[in-house]
């Protein structure tokens, strides 16, 4: 029995032994190698370079502006001011993920009301605002984001 402890315990610090150098193998090496960042001259991506152009590129439509963003929030807030509540911008992106669901679920209203629920949520409506106001979210966005989905 003794010796059985024994072997246990000299496993039990050879794999000790084996981690720690392991780590500090990790360890050394990596503060010898400088962590690379991006070149001050790389390229800038479409997406931050021009965002309504990355969004054509993903067959979205562009961030409306002006009087279709004032359609857009005013048709969300006659359905409920908890859709939008106060985060404009927020909603405008959801609006156009919306568009999204159409172009890739073309056809199948089902699926896309269900998606419109999943991704409008709120504080207060935190798995969504049911199925009738979703088809009514989803109306909205088709109306003022994307006309031609």
């Amino acid at each position: 029995m003794r010796t059985h402890h024994t072997t246990i315990t000299l496993l039990a610090a050879a794999g000790l032994l084996a981690l720690t150098g392991c780590s500090e193998a990790v360890t050394s090496k990596s503060k010898t190698e400088p962590i690379s960042s991006p070149s001050a001259n790389a390229p800038a991506t479409t997406a931050s370079a021009d965002p309504d152009a990355a969004r054509a590129a993903a067959g979205l439509p562009p961030e409306p502006k002006g009087a279709q963003r004032k359609a857009f929030l005013d048709g969300l807030n006659a359905i409920d001011k908890d859709i939008v509540h106060g985060k404009d911008d927020k909603a405008i992106s959801r609006g156009i993920d919306t568009c999204g669901t159409v172009k890739n679920h073309p056809g199948d209203l089902a699926k896309q009301v269900e998606q419109t629920n999943k991704r409008w949520t709120s504080p207060t409506h935190p798995d969504g605002h049911g199925q009738t106001k979703a088809a009514q979210i989803l109306a909205v966005s088709q109306a003022t984001i994307c006309p031609t989905f």
